[in-house]
């Protein structure tokens, strides 16, 4: 016979702060896809991918996918590098053990009684004991829409051009039947797939 948790004891571990290991949803994320449900339904992502659903048919103008972009995107890219700094490293941007946490305020927490201020992710909700549990991977984007409606929205918004020249976040667009690979000097690339 398994152990299955209730979601009575999920709920209540979830609010325990005595809890070592956190659950871990959000662990392993490494891509966001905009694009039309059925693009994906049929593939195992192993919950490491946010998923948007969008039809650019029904967006000729680019005013949906540009909210989508300046909103759960950037929010998908946040998320992807508190985990990217946090464990690349946890001594300086994450947050250390979280059996000596102290929380502050509710918008940082202390290391036992020390004074330094620490915002990042505890080491376990990164790892295992044996091994990580998050792969420290820059968020991949993948976009089903026309370059020129994503090229406009980029060059709309310094943010987002920003994250994507600095190399902070890597985009690809499914246009036509074909991929094309945004580059950190703003240029399409085009992505040959191996034959089967």
């Amino acid at each position: 016979v398994v152990n299955v948790p209730t979601l009575t004891d999920l709920l209540r571990r979830a609010a325990d702060w005595s809890e070592v290991r956190p659950e871990w949803g959000l662990a392993g994320n490494a891509a966001f896809v905009i694009a039309p449900r059925e693009s994906t339904r049929e593939i195992d992502l192993d919950a490491r991918t946010f998923l948007h659903s969008y039809d650019h048919e029904n967006d000729p103008e680019g005013i949906v996918l540009e909210n989508i972009m300046t909103a759960p995107m950037i929010v998908a890219h946040w998320i992807n590098m508190q985990y990217y700094a946090s464990t690349v490293d946890n001594h300086h941007f994450g947050s250390g053990n979280k059996t000596l946490h102290n929380v502050v305020g509710g918008f940082g927490i202390l290391s036992g009684n020390g004074g330094d201020l620490m915002t990042g992710l505890p080491w376990q909700s990164l790892h295992t004991g044996s091994g990580f549990q998050h792969k420290p991977l820059r968020l991949q984007v993948v976009i089903a829409a026309p370059r020129k409606v994503i090229e406009k929205i980029i060059s709309k918004h310094q943010s987002i051009a920003n994250l994507l020249s600095g190399g902070w976040m890597h985009l690809i667009s499914l246009d036509e039947q074909q991929q094309f690979q945004y580059s950190t000097d703003g240029n399409w690339k085009k992505i040959e797939l191996p034959q089967r």
